[in-house]
């Protein structure tokens, strides 16, 4: 079962490095499943722990929260898709202001290389990090090269030729497309959320819901 770690100044000693990988994850899909099978396969070769980097809230929900999509997944429901695969940790970074000010290179010798001394780091095709978004996979590439960790893109996972994507899954759903969505999360899709208790006035009269 996988660590989960909250925040930069709880992250352990990564003397030996890791392996990790960048997202949101939100649903968990299937092009998230390839890169998280690429990962634990990664892990294990190098004999180095497999670590996920994610972020509360997620951006977009940060800076636009008024227009931010609903999510696939909850974050406890994310957690819960994660175990399923061999995952070591889970590092959950707050996204606040201090985050979205921080510069892509920053945010690489804090996190990726004095933080969690990463070894291995796969991200999306579409990977963009730091303040103003100009961080992407040739700077990352760049400090691989300089600090000594691979850095491998994951390219586009596609199904009936189009990307998988959250999006495209929010997309099915809204369209009653339960088949599509299904297919695209490789599994079947579920709703949760809280009970929101009333007056219990059912309860009462006999019938209590």
């Amino acid at each position: 079962m996988p660590k989960i770690i909250r925040g930069f100044h709880n992250l352990p000693d990564s003397s030996d490095g890791c392996v990790a990988t960048i997202g949101n994850f939100d649903g968990v899909h299937l092009g998230h499943q390839a890169v998280l099978n690429q990962l634990a396969m990664k892990g294990s070769m190098m004999k180095l722990p497999a670590v996920v980097i994610s972020f509360e809230p997620q951006p977009f929900e940060f800076f636009l929260p008024e227009k931010a999509p609903a999510r696939l997944t909850r974050f406890r429901e994310k957690v819960e898709a994660l175990r399923c695969y061999a995952i070591d940790q889970i590092c959950v970074l707050r996204f606040n202001r201090q985050l979205a000010s921080m510069s892509a290179e920053d945010f690489i010798d804090r996190l990726l290389v004095n933080g969690l001394n990463v070894r291995y780091l796969v991200v999306g095709d579409d990977f963009r990090f730091g303040r103003d978004r100009l961080g992407d996979f040739e700077l990352l590439q760049k400090a691989g090269q300089k600090h000594s960790f691979q850095v491998v893109n994951m390219h586009t996972f596609a199904i009936e030729h189009a990307r998988v994507s959250s999006t495209r899954i929010r997309n099915a759903l809204n369209s009653g497309d339960l088949l599509l969505a299904e297919k695209l999360l490789g599994r079947p899709y579920r709703m949760s959320g809280r009970v929101a208790h009333g007056d219990k006035r059912g309860r009462k009269m006999g019938f209590p819901t």
